[in-house]
Formats: C-alpha cells, sequence, structure tokens
C-alpha cells in the first residue's frame, strides 16, 4: 500500500435501488479526503455491465457541469478483469470521450462517469492497484453478499457486511428468524414464497387476516429502501399488495400494524461496535415509502430523537445487540418501532448498507454523536483493513495428504 489508500467505489447495478446508489455514490466521492485517498469509480448498469472510469484525485465538479455519453460513460466490460487491474489507454480514452459528450445528466447520475475530478496520470505500479473495495450497491446484487462474495474470493479488503451478515440483512424472515432467537421483541409476521401463494391463497390470506388483522404491511422479502412495500386495509388490498410485492421478489413478508414512532439508530465497528444517538423519522406520507424517503423531500429527521434517556440506552443496546446476532461489521442502521400506546420497543430491521449520502440518517446522526462525514469514511476503511488482516490469520486449507 503506497502513501495514498486506493478505494475502488462500486456503485449502480441490478437493482430497483439503482438510483439510490448513484446519489450515495456521488456523495461519497466528493467527500472523500484526496489528500489520503485515490478514488477509482466501477460503475454497473442496470443490465449487469461494469463501467470503468479513470482513477480520481480531486473530488467531482458540480454535476450540473458534467456531460456523458449514450451511455454511461466509462468501458463496459462482461469480466472482472478491470476490478483488480490498471486501466488501460483505450479505457482512458473512452472516459474522456464520454466526458465531451453533449447529454448532460442530473446530480444523482453524476456519478456514473466519475470524471469530472483530476484523474491520475502515468502508469505506476501503485495507480493500478485496489488497497480496499467501497461497495455503494443498494439492495439485490450488491447488499445481499453476493459482491461480498466476490470480493472474498479476490482475497481484496471491502467496506461494509460479510457475505453471511449482508445475505441475513437482507432477507427479512431470515433476519427477524435470527431476531427472534435472540430475544429481540419483535412485530407479529406472516410469510411465504410465490409457489404457496399460488398453491393456496386462501390460506395464506386467513393465516394474515387471523395474526395480523387490518391494516398490514406487505414487502418484498430481498429489497431496500421501501421498493414494493404497501399498506393493506382490507382483502382486497392484500391481494393486490402481495401481487404487487411479487414483481420485486420471490418471497414476501406481511407484518402487523403498529401505531408507533419510528426510530432509528446507527451502528459502526466491526467485533467492538457503538451505537449512535437514535433519531425519529416523521413520514410525509401514510408511511415511510419509497416516495417519503427520496422524491417529496418533505419527510423530516428528529435528531436526537426526545427520549427519555432509559429508551435511549435500550434503542442503543438492542442495536448492537442485533448487529452481533447476524454478525455485522463496519456498519449498519438498525430501525425501531416505539409503540405510542405504552412506549414499548419492537425492532423492525436492519440495514447493512443504509442511504449513506450527507443528508441520509446514517452520518446525521454520527455527526450528532460527534463524528463527522469525512470521519465515517476513515472509520470504515480502517474497519475494511482490519478485517481483512485478521481474517489471513485463518487456516482455509487445513492439514493435507
Amino acid at each position: 500500500m503506497g502513501s495514498k489508500i486506493t478505494v475502488g467505489l462500486v456503485y449502480g447495478g441490478k437493482s430497483g435501488e439503482h438510483e439510490v446508489s448513484l446519489q450515495t455514490a456521488y456523495a461519497v466521492m466528493r467527500e472523500f479526503d484526496y489528500k489520503k485517498y485515490t478514488i477509482k469509480p466501477f460503475y454497473i448498469t442496470k443490465t449487469g455491465e461494469w463501467k470503468t472510469g479513470a482513477a480520481l484525485l480531486a473530488p467531482p465538479a458540480d454535476a450540473n457541469a458534467l456531460r456523458f455519453g449514450d451511455g454511461d460513460g466509462g468501458t463496459s466490460s462482461r469480466s472482472l478483469a478491470p476490478l483488480f487491474s490498471a486501466l488501460d489507454d483505450s479505457a482512458l480514452g473512452e472516459s474522456s470521450k464520454a466526458a465531451n459528450s453533449p447529454l448532460t445528466k442530473t446530480a444523482k447520475q453524476a456519478a456514473i462517469s466519475g470524471q469530472s475530478g483530476a484523474i491520475a496520470e502515468g502508469g505506476d505500479s501503485e495507480s493500478g492497484s485496489i488497497d480496499v473495495m467501497f461497495p455503494l450497491l443498494h439492495g439485490t446484487f450488491g447488499e445481499d453478499g453476493t459482491i461480498q462474495g466476490l470480493f472474498e474470493m479476490a482475497n481484496i479488503p471491502y467496506v461494509g457486511a460479510g457475505v453471511l451478515a449482508s445475505a441475513v440483512g437482507m432477507d427479512k424472515i431470515m433476519m427477524k428468524k435470527i431476531f427472534a432467537q435472540e430475544g429481540l421483541p419483535q412485530c407479529v409476521f406472516r410469510y411465504f414464497n410465490r409457489a404457496q401463494w399460488k398453491k393456496d391463497q386462501e390460506y395464506q390470506l386467513l393465516e394474515c387476516e387471523i395474526s395480523l388483522g387490518y391494516p398490514c404491511f406487505v414487502k418484498p422479502a430481498n429489497l431496500g429502501s421501501s421498493v414494493g412495500v404497501s399498506k393493506a386495509k382490507n382483502r382486497e388490498e392484500l391481494i393486490a399488495a402481495v401481487e404487487y410485492a411479487f414483481r420485486f421478489d420471490r418471497k414476501v413478508i406481511v407484518e402487523e400494524f403498529i401505531d408507533a414512532r419510528e426510530i432509528e439508530v446507527s451502528v459502526l465497528g466491526n467485533d467492538e461496535a457503538r451505537a449512535s444517538v437514535p433519531g425519529e423519522i416523521a413520514p410525509s406520507n401514510e408511511f415511510y415509502d419509497y416516495k417519503a424517503k427520496y422524491i417529496d423531500g418533505k419527510s423530516s429527521m428528529i435528531i436526537p430523537a426526545e427520549l427519555p434517556q432509559e429508551t435511549t440506552d435500550e434503542i442503543r443496546e438492542m442495536a448492537i445487540r442485533a448487529f452481533q446476532a447476524i454478525d455485522g461489521s463496519g456498519l449498519s442502521r438498525v430501525d425501531f418501532f416505539l409503540q405510542k400506546q405504552d412506549n414499548k420497543l419492537y425492532i423492525n430491521e436492519l440495514n447493512t448498507l443504509p442511504g449513506f449520502t450527507p443528508f441520509s440518517m446514517y452520518p446525521l446522526l454520527w455527526r450528532e454523536t460527534g463524528v463527522s462525514y469525512k470521519e465515517l469514511l476513515d472509520t470504515l476503511v480502517s474497519l475494511a483493513i482490519e478485517r481483512h488482516a485478521e481474517k489471513q490469520n485463518i487456516d482455509f486449507i487445513g492439514e493435507t495428504l
């Protein structure tokens, strides 16, 4: 590792949260300390193509000044070789050509090119190596353990949760089963897959109606950012909500409605994790759906949440327990319901790759706790290197004949 740490940012991806990932990537590119880091962008299109840009030695300029080509900028490749090798002249040439194209994009798409800052010159060996990968892929194929498995196979450090924790954190059904084993209080839920739904829809409907009642929430088991989530107030709406959720996953989870405040807390660390102050979401819509999170801009965050110290302590302790229960590492945001009627606390879910723009809940909670955005990035890179170094002591081969 040279005087600077080279970080590979991977973003975009085949996911319903593709656009959210672009927002995160653009924000992270701008906030890294370029005196400490060289950034290499790796954009994955919605069809799964990898596109690489030249290494950045300065943060991207204002998004309004950026211009891109037909595509998404960079050089496409169906092989994964560009991840772990230097970019050749043709790749740099394509990137430069894309940067001069006449088509202007918006801020959330600015990260696609990664070409607005100063680019690395020369062909020394340091410029061609990646010290740490930083996946910023929200949702499927990025937050579910798949790309983490790729990095494990390549034996390269990467930011965030490992394969198991990522997979569990993505699958709400498996997550809830582990939380139940840990003794963490949760709302009542039911789940089924597409085959079970087709085989006996009436049985599944009755199970939900008897166990949960109305209203209830219907979600795809494997997705985030509230994509595919609906609130059902009767049987007709429940059937429509289940069919809608099956667009995004083969498994669906249905949860009881709790009249509650929505409280979130950020977790940072590996084995010795710590929790931030809690914050509260005041959604603009009936519930905190995709529109309320990313489109209308009317939802508000109350940081820190107005809570008794005893409740704050309980939330932070439960967040760390949940993080450790799935064998988390790096970062997570843990979401809770605080029932209005009796202040009973329920864990909702854990997100192993939460929104990470400077205006997202995760970094805002840490800012209130005394950790800046740049310090968060430094810490996450350090945690990735630390975790990778520890794993090098594991004997994966064992005794041989």
